[in-house]
């Protein structure tokens, strides 16, 4: 099997040390680098990692301008954020510009290695208080929002139901068992459901459906 590629980009040489020692203990994980955010572009160019571990808040240059960098090339890699604030004002940005998960720097040692596989497989993670700072900042106001409303008129009946699924954090296996599908089919939907709404991934399509006023459940926060 072929192992996944990780980059590690931080500014500070400890965090990119301890990060590689917790990636590298996994036997289908391979660290194959790690750099500053100026170098980033470049070495992802070189070493064709498939997820990328990206510091928020660097000196030299700041994870958003990297991360657009990363999405711009012909092959971008999957782009987790790191922070040490779970409330960190850059988190709807970096989703927006294509982040595909948000995870807090003390994030426990398995989580940290269960989210790279996750994000290697097209998934999106997010540390569980970010998850909460992500809807409860996207939803806040009160009733549905008429924008998100108009995203999901195309969407077919059973995508509205995928979709509501999704708005409460549930995995595609959990959605599966919940509709009585198969997972390839609801990975299906879903992806279906990417393309017609214009979301990057999973997380904005969850933060659409809970702005459309799909989910009754309250979401819930999974890494």
């Amino acid at each position: 099997m072929t192992a996944i590629r990780v980059l590690i980009v931080d500014d500070e040489i400890l965090v990119r040390s301890g990060l590689g020692l917790i990636v590298g203990s996994a036997p289908d994980l391979e660290v194959v680098g790690d750099c500053s955010g100026a170098q980033a572009e470049d070495r992802v160019t070189a070493l064709r990692p498939h997820v990328v571990l990206l510091d928020i808040r660097m000196p030299d240059l700041d994870g958003i301008s990297v991360l657009r960098r990363l999405r711009a090339l012909p092959y971008p890699p999957a782009v987790a954020m790191l922070t040490t604030f779970d409330t960190d004002e850059y988190i709807g940005t970096a989703l927006r510009a294509g982040a595909a998960g948000f995870l807090l720097k003390d994030t426990a040692p398995e989580q940290l290695v269960h989210a790279v596989r996750v994000l290697a497989a097209g998934g999106s993670v997010l540390s569980p208080t970010v998850t909460r700072t992500v809807i409860s900042g996207y939803v806040e106001g009160g009733g549905p929002d008429a924008e998100a409303s108009a995203l999901t008129r195309g969407l077919t009946g059973r995508e509205l139901d995928v979709l509501a699924l999704l708005g409460e954090g549930l995995s595609n296996a959990e959605i599966a068992d919940r509709l009585f599908l198969g997972t390839g089919t609801v990975k299906d939907h879903i992806s279906a459901i990417l393309g017609k709404l214009g979301a990057a991934n999973r997380v904005q399509a969850a933060v659409v459906a809970n702005r459309a006023g799909l989910v009754r459940t309250p979401p819930r926060p999974e890494a």
